[in-house]
C-alpha cells in the first residue's frame, strides 16, 4: 500500500483492522453468548455451537436461521484469517523483495495467498483432531492479540514512566499474559482429562 507523509498507509490499514475486528465481534459474541445461554453444558466437545444447533434444532428450525448462523461462522473465519494471515503474506513478500531487489508482482502475491490458504486447508485435513488442541493452542497464541501489541506500543512510543498510558498498557499486557497462562493450563488439563484420538487424514 503506497504511503506518504500526507497520506500515511497506517490510516487505511488501521481502518481495515478495526472493521475486521468489528465483524468478528458482531459474529462471534452473539453466537457464543446465545449458544451458552441456550445449551449450557450440552454443547458437544467436538464441533461446538454449530454442531449443537444442528443436533438439537436441525429439524424444527427454519433453514434461514440455520443458514444465517453458518454464514456468521464463515464471515468470522474469513475475517480472522485475513487479520492473522496478513503478517505471513507480508514476510513472504518482503523476502522476495529483498532477494530480487524489485516489487512483488500481483500474480506472485495472489499465488502466495492461494498457497498459504491451501497449506492451512491441508493441515486441517491432515490433522482433523486439531480441534481437541484448540484450548492449548489458543492459550499459547493469546499473547499475540492481548499482550504483545501493548508491550510493542510501550517499546515504540516510550511513554513517560508511571503515566496513565504506561500503566494502562503494562496492565493490559500483564493481564493478557496471565490469561494466556490460565488458558494454557486449562488446555493441558482438558487434554489430560479427555484424551486425544489421533486420526491423521481421516476427517469426520
Amino acid at each position: 500500500m503506497p504511503s506518504s507523509e500526507k497520506h500515511p498507509s497506517r490510516v487505511p490499514m488501521w481502518r481495515g483492522v478495526k472493521f475486521a475486528y468489528l465483524l468478528v465481534a458482531m459474529c462471534l459474541f452473539p453466537l457464543a453468548i446465545g449458544g451458552y445461554w441456550a445449551y449450557g453444558q450440552m454443547i458437544p466437545p467436538n464441533g461446538g455451537m454449530l454442531t449443537a444447533l444442528y443436533a438439537f434444532h436441525g429439524r424444527d428450525t427454519s433453514q434461514f436461521i440455520l443458514g444465517l448462523t453458518s454464514l456468521f461462522v464463515i464471515i468470522n473465519a474469513l475475517s480472522s484469517f485475513q487479520i492473522y494471515g496478513m503478517p505471513v503474506f507480508d514476510v513472504m513478500e518482503s523476502v522476495y523483495t529483498r532477494r530480487k531487489k524489485q516489487a512483488c508482482p500481483w500474480w506472485l502475491r495472489a499465488t502466495i495467498r492461494a498457497m498459504f490458504g491451501y497449506g492451512c486447508f491441508f493441515v486441517a485435513v491432515a490433522i482433523p483432531f486439531l480441534g481437541s488442541l484448540a484450548g492449548l493452542v489458543g492459550g499459547i497464541a493469546l499473547p499475540v492479540t492481548l499482550a504483545y501489541p501493548c508491550l510493542m506500543w510501550l517499546k515504540i512510543k516510550k511513554p513517560k514512566m508511571y503515566s496513565t498510558m504506561w500503566c494502562l498498557n503494562w496492565g493490559l499486557g500483564a493481564l493478557g499474559l496471565a490469561l494466556s497462562a490460565v488458558l494454557t493450563a486449562a488446555g493441558i488439563y482438558v487434554i489430560i482429562d479427555t484424551g486425544i484420538q489421533a486420526n491423521f487424514f481421516k476427517p469426520q
